[in-house]
């Protein structure tokens, strides 16, 4: 089928906001996510159907050839928001938090203010219970935040490496107390990264707020998957994605096929998750 007539059928109608997400979760509908990183992507994803754009820190590994996030810094954040924002008119656009740019409530108010100056729509952090009270705080003036569970990839050097979190009982009830507290406190997304399937339906179904898996199993209520690894462009990708160019071909085709099969939910499928 022409291109021209696979985007007509799946183009983004409507501007996506929290409101959309929302309802999505309580009607069972899934969402899709893509972390890129630059203005004709983003074009090609809404054209896709692909309503969430993360302009992740993961750009730090992905473009600027660091070997972790925690290089990442407020400028280059901003610099790519900026380009994913002139290249989008309907998805809705979140951009990371760069390391240490939230470790008060007064930084992130500040930093915060500036990604969504810069053409967010929604801030996303990592942290459980401890970055509660600035997600109180940033939601109650107006930023919508994502909260972020499980790896979390600024904090890899203290969690030792990027290692599936919350296999045993301690560590999985923390996770679940901790996404009861950022849904109280206003966050308006939740995304788990590298926990066991079983923990994030349970947290899913814990919590208001639409859930984010990647690495996460098929019960949240949406995916995410880094454009490089849709697109094979990841030397040692990890277990959680998948090469969708492979089957589809091209660029278009492949990110139709990673939004299709997301909402019909093929994938993630077992051999993406962790028990």
């Amino acid at each position: 089928m022409p291109y021209g007539k696979l985007f007509t059928e799946s183009a983004l109608t409507k501007l996506v906001t929290v409101n959309t997400l929302r309802k999505m979760k309580t009607d069972g509908e899934k969402f899709v996510t893509v972390a890129l990183y630059d203005a004709p992507m983003a074009a090609m994803a809404q054209k896709c159907g692909v309503q969430v754009l993360l302009i992740g820190d993961s750009l730090g590994m992905t473009v600027l050839g660091y070997d972790s996030t925690v290089p990442v810094t407020m400028e280059q954040m901003i610099y790519h928001i900026e380009a994913v924002a002139r290249g989008n008119s309907k998805s809705l656009i979140m951009g990371d938090m760069p390391f240490m740019t939230y470790a008060s409530t007064e930084l992130a108010m500040h930093n915060a203010t500036r990604i969504m100056q810069a053409g967010a729509h929604m801030v996303k952090l990592e942290g459980g219970a401890w970055v509660a009270d600035t997600v109180h705080k940033l939601t109650e003036r107006g930023i919508p935040v994502c909260g972020h569970l499980g790896l979390t990839p600024q904090s890899v050097n203290k969690l030792g490496g990027y290692r599936v979190q919350g296999r045993d009982a301690a560590s999985a009830k923390i996770m679940l107390r901790d996404a009861k507290l950022l849904d109280e406190a206003g966050a308006d997304l939740l995304v788990l990264e590298c926990v066991p399937s079983s923990l994030a339906d349970d947290i899913s179904a814990a919590v208001s707020m639409p859930t984010i898996g990647i690495g996460a199993g098929k019960d949240t209520d949406g995916q995410v998957l880094v454009i490089n690894d849709i697109l094979g462009l990841t030397e040692h990708p990890p277990k959680f994605s998948k090469n969708f160019l492979i089957e589809a071909g091209d660029i278009p085709g492949a990110l139709l096929k990673y939004s299709d099969d997301v909402k019909n939910g093929t994938f993630p499928a077992d051999e993406h998750s962790f028990d």
